[in-house]
């Protein structure tokens, strides 16, 4: 078993397989009654103090334990941040639709109040793990939350630039008004950079895995796995691929889901494709 888990494979598939786990377990949480999210917040507080000195305990040496466990600590920590913000418990100050008709500015403005403090605690969040990585070898749990970090702030600029698929029957419906600040147009040059960025970086990862660069495979392997599947997150903006149906499980309501205490808010705006003003 720890030959398969130290092989490319191995570490490929968990990778493959945590991605898609903690993506699906948390689309499910938040189509559960309201009345959960403080169970679930509760939960996954507990696993975000743990992580956090999990990670701690994983900087410490270069294994292929310790590679792995910093991988996971900071899932963990990641789950906490996207339930955080899909429960509607830690978005922005702003929680109403984007107004209509605003130049490029005053919607980026009236976006990052929509956002600001989940963004904050994202900041946070890195500089506790940058404060534990003081003095220590391994930085597989730095890594990867600068890595998810660094890939959800392109797939939000490329929401806000304009996209094909906006994908916004993820949200739920008490964060259906954050649909209106998606904007559904052909790919602009912010796809490409981003894009660009991102698969230059994933090539020079694999390659240092193949040359045998890296000390630990395990944990380049994990990185480059992630990374390569943020990619395909960021190619499902553009190609309508049928790989949602992957979490089909989770995007279907719960037959506990009798709450009707929140109203269905109206579908996202379409904006226009033409360019915005200044």
């Amino acid at each position: 078993m720890t030959d398969f888990f130290s092989s490319i494979g191995g570490a490929a598939l968990f990778s493959l397989f945590s991605w898609w786990l903690g993506t699906g377990a948390i689309l499910w949480l938040v189509r559960l009654p309201s009345t959960s999210f403080r169970w679930s917040m509760f939960g996954l507080s507990f696993l975000l103090g743990l992580s956090l000195w999990t990670s701690a305990i994983s900087m410490r040496s270069h294994t292929v334990l310790n590679a792995y466990i910093g991988f996971v600590s900071v899932i963990a920590m990641w789950s906490w941040h996207e339930m955080a913000f899909l429960t509607g418990w830690l978005t922005g100050p702003r929680r109403v639709a984007l107004d209509p008709g605003l130049g490029l500015r005053q919607r980026f403005i009236q976006s990052l109040q929509v956002l600001l403090h989940h963004e904050l605690a994202l900041v946070f969040n890195f500089a506790v793990l940058l404060f534990l990585q003081q003095g220590q070898p391994n930085h597989m749990a730095l890594c990867t939350f600068a890595l998810l970090w660094c890939m959800r702030l392109s797939a939000k600029l490329n929401l806000f630039f304009g996209v094909p698929f906006v994908g916004e029957h993820y949200l739920p419906a008490h964060l259906r008004y954050i649909g209106s600040y998606f904007k559904q147009a052909p790919v602009t040059l912010c796809f490409y950079l981003t894009m660009g960025a991102s698969c230059i970086t994933w090539a020079w990862m694999v390659w240092e895995v193949q040359s045998g660069l890296v000390l630990v495979n395990a944990a380049w392997v994990l990185l480059s796995s992630l990374l390569g599947l943020a990619i395909i997150e960021h190619v499902l903006m553009v190609f309508a691929l049928p790989l949602q149906k992957l979490w089909g499980w989770a995007m279907q309501r719960s037959p506990y889901r009798l709450d009707t205490s929140t109203p269905e808010l109206p579908v996202p705006v379409v904006l226009p494709n033409r360019g915005d003003p200044a």
